[in-house]
């Protein structure tokens, strides 16, 4: 995000309302398939490179 210049609001789209992003980017929600593509889609990122097990607590 910080590369490029992204807020959370910019991810909204793809994720949903900034509190789900905010969850998914603390590590408290895992992304789901559909949100795996929209991030592809709409930022170009590579979809491999979001399909990988949450860290475990």
């Amino acid at each position: 995000m910080e590369q490029s210049g992204l807020s959370a609001a910019d991810l909204a789209p793809a994720i949903g309302r900034t509190n789900r992003v905010y969850e998914v980017l603390n590590g408290k929600r895992a992304l789901t398939l559909p949100m795996i593509w929209k991030l592809h889609e709409l930022f170009g990122i590579p979809a491999q490179s979001l399909i990988k097990p949450m860290k475990q607590a």
